[in-house]
């Protein structure tokens, strides 16, 4: 019996979130999108990478950084929108606490709230100076991190196809977005809604 060849599987990391900005108001939920995904993925995995790296983990982890999210991350004015998106859960949280005070399960979720919520506040504005992108960027530094690109709005490819001007401008704005922030080339891009394709070392 032959032996097989063994295979490798490879877990990348994909964040992207469409391109949502609204400077004329302050009410639209969909930048509210971006302010969750900050809460519920982006501080969460900086926190990992940082307790990895200082219990000595040897890890290694791809994610794409797509050009939109790229945008509203570093957008000044989403930066301070996602503050005070902190400030008023932290408010409820806040009043969440003195309400429920005579229930003890649910004022144990208020306080986990609360907690999150300041922590978050927190590590945004005191850890990260308001900017994920450099957090990102120093794991990459260090060789624990490879962040690789996208197409600049994340077209679906096989349709843009049509025409290949089209595909060379989405590649060529990705890989630009990705130098202005990371301060190199990227070694890999990921296709939107078709694979990974990564350039050999």
């Amino acid at each position: 019996m032959n032996q097989q060849e063994k295979g490798y599987v490879s877990f990348v990391l994909h964040a992207h979130l469409p391109f949502i900005h609204h400077p004329e108001s302050e009410n639209y939920l969909e930048e509210e999108w971006l302010f969750e995904a900050i809460c519920e993925t982006y501080l969460p995995l900086l926190t990992n990478f940082k307790k990895l790296v200082s219990e000595g983990v040897d890890f290694r982890i791809t994610m794409s950084m797509t050009p939109p999210l790229l945008n509203m991350l570093d957008n000044k004015l989403l930066q301070k929108r996602y503050i005070k998106y902190l400030q008023k859960h932290i408010e409820l949280a806040k009043k969440e606490l003195v309400r429920t005070s005579n229930d003890k399960r649910l004022n144990m979720l208020a306080h986990y709230y609360f907690n999150r919520y300041s922590n978050d506040l927190y590590l945004f504005k005191e850890i990260y100076q308001c900017n994920l992108i450099d957090g990102f960027k120093y794991f990459q530094d260090i060789g624990v991190l490879e962040i690789i690109t996208c197409g600049a709005t994340h077209g679906y490819f096989p349709i843009l196809y049509i025409n290949e001007n089209t595909i060379r401008a989405q590649i060529g704005i990705g890989v630009q977005t990705y130098e202005k922030y990371f301060g190199r080339k990227p070694k890999g891009i990921w296709l939107p809604e078709c694979r990974l394709y990564s350039r050999s070392r």
